[in-house]
C-alpha cells in the first residue's frame, strides 16, 4: 500500500451540487419529459454518463428526436441556471482547504462548464491550472484514458493517487486505470469494495485520506524491520 500523494476529484455531484440543475435543464427545454419523468429519476439515469449517451438515452427512454441545435441550447440554459442556483457541495470549501495534498479535477465535462462552475462556486483557487476536461483528452469515462493522462500529465504513478467519484461509471474508470477511490454516496447505499472506499460527508474525506496514509506509512515501516 503507497501513501496517497495526489487527489483526482469529479467535478458535477462531487464537489458541486450541479446535477439537479443539469436535469432540469432538460425539462426546461423539453417540456413533455417532465410529464413523463422527474428530475430525480433523470440524475439517476444519467449520473456520471458521456453527454452524448445522455442524450442517446433520452431520445431512446422517451421517443424523442433532438434537433443539432439543442446541445448549444442545453448549455445555454445550464450556464444560466449555474449562475442563478449553483452550490458547492455541503463542506466541500472547508474539505479544500484543510486537505493539504496536491489536487486536480478529471471530468467528463466541458472545459468551459467545469471553470464556470468553479467560479461561481467560488473554488478556482483550488485547481487554476489543474483541470483536466474528456472533451481535451478525447476520452469519456467510464473508459480510464482522462485518468490515465491525468496522472501521467502530473507526474505521479496509480498508486500514489486516489479518484474522489459520485458515481459508478467514475469508479469503474479508476479501476481500469489501476487507482483506488472514494466514492461519495451521501443518499446511497453502497458497500465498500478493496478498491473503492463509501462515505456520506465531505467533512469526512480528509480524515478518511490521514487514515490511509497512516496506514501506508505503518505498513511501509513494518515492512523495513
Amino acid at each position: 500500500m503507497s501513501t496517497i500523494e495526489f487527489i483526482i476529484f469529479d467535478l458535477d455531484g462531487t464537489l458541486v451540487d450541479s446535477e439537479a440543475i443539469c436535469n432540469r435543464a432538460f425539462i426546461d427545454l423539453l417540456p413533455e419529459l417532465g410529464n413523463r419523468s422527474s428530475i430525480e429519476a433523470l440524475v439517476q439515469m444519467n449520473r456520471g454518463r458521456k453527454f452524448a449517451e445522455i442524450l442517446s438515452g433520452l431520445e431512446l427512454s422517451f421517443n424523442l428526436e433532438l434537433d443539432a441545435g439543442f446541445e448549444r441550447r442545453y448549455r445555454k440554459r445550464v450556464k444560466e441556471l449555474f449562475s442563478l442556483e449553483l452550490q458547492p457541495i455541503e463542506g466541500v470549501p472547508e474539505m479544500l482547504k484543510t486537505l493539504d495534498l496536491p489536487k486536480c479535477i478529471a471530468s467528463n465535462a466541458p472545459l468551459a462548464k467545469i471553470s464556470h462552475a468553479l467560479e461561481v462556486c467560488g473554488l478556482v483557487e483550488h485547481f487554476e491550472g489543474n483541470i483536466y476536461s474528456s472533451y481535451e483528452i478525447g476520452a469519456w469515462k467510464p473508459d480510464p484514458g482522462l485518468y490515465q493522462h491525468t496522472i501521467s500529465d502530473a507526474g505521479f504513478r496509480p498508486e500514489q493517487c486516489v479518484v474522489v467519484e459520485d458515481s459508478e461509471v467514475g469508479i469503474r474508470a479508476a479501476e481500469a486505470a489501476g487507482i483506488g477511490a472514494f466514492l461519495y454516496a451521501p443518499e446511497r447505499s453502497f458497500s465498500n469494495e478493496e478498491n473503492c472506499i463509501v462515505f456520506q460527508s465531505m467533512d469526512d474525506l480528509a480524515d478518511l485520506i490521514a487514515h490511509r496514509n497512516n496506514a501506508a506509512q505503518q505498513c511501509a515501516a513494518a515492512g523495513r524491520k
